[in-house]
């Protein structure tokens, strides 16, 4: 049965014909497929099929370690949004559980951004994000229902384009509860950079760079 509507599947197609460059979907499963493993790939078969822009690739955890070790991959299920085609770009940009409820629009809004080759971040952030010399890691920690997460997760994700340093996670707080019970994760969105900044609720993009310069001064 399809997880998508056919309202949702002519509105996404016909958003989807503004696609330029190639994009390319990778998704982590394993052979006893995990919680949601099944319905993340296909909700990423699902969306494949709604544009020739778009490629996708099913990968198994274990049966291709190197290829999950290459990407950084080490929970299930895993799905990454990269730049396709003849010049691929893996650029840091990662779910972590199902892209579901609010978060699959998130999704798209990836493939959007990834396509079109432009974060959208202000030139102000452009600026520090090109200053960078140290890696950031930001894991989101969103549940399908939080109409506020989507809004972090994209900022991690388009400051995971602007440079290769940084990675955003988005994280399913439910599915990984040891996650949740080791970054005291009490309310979604929160956001964890570099494992010593927290932060909570969708922040300001100014805000969240100054949080993201903490991050990085604690790191030094």
């Amino acid at each position: 049965m399809s997880l998508l509507r056919d309202e949702d599947r002519r509105q996404i197609r016909k958003e989807f014909e503004a696609l330029t460059a190639p994009v390319k979907l990778i998704v982590f499963t394993q052979e006893h497929e995990c919680q949601y493993c099944a319905e993340t790939r296909q909700i990423a078969e699902e969306v494949t099929a709604l544009s020739d822009r778009i490629e996708l690739e099913v990968y198994d955890l274990l049966a291709d370690e190197e290829k999950a070790a290459a990407y950084g991959i080490d929970k299930l299920p895993a799905l990454i949004v990269m730049r396709g085609g003849d010049e691929p770009k893996d650029y840091g940009i990662r779910f972590f559980g199902i892209p579901s409820g609010y978060e699959f629009g998130t999704l798209i809004e990836d493939i959007r951004m990834v396509s079109s080759g432009d974060s959208g971040l202000s030139e102000a952030t452009r600026r520090q994000v090109a200053e960078l010399q140290t890696p950031v890691h930001f894991q989101v920690f969103v549940t399908p229902t939080c109409p506020y997460c989507p809004r972090a997760v994209l900022l991690a994700h388009q400051l995971a384009m602007e440079s290769e340093l940084i990675r955003g996670d988005m994280v399913e707080a439910i599915e990984f509860p040891h996650l949740s019970m080791k970054y005291q994760v009490q309310g979604v969105p929160r956001t964890v950079i570099n494992e010593t900044v927290h932060l909570e609720g969708a922040m300001p993009e100014a805000m969240v760079m100054a949080r993201l310069q903490e991050a990085v001064q604690a790191a030094a």
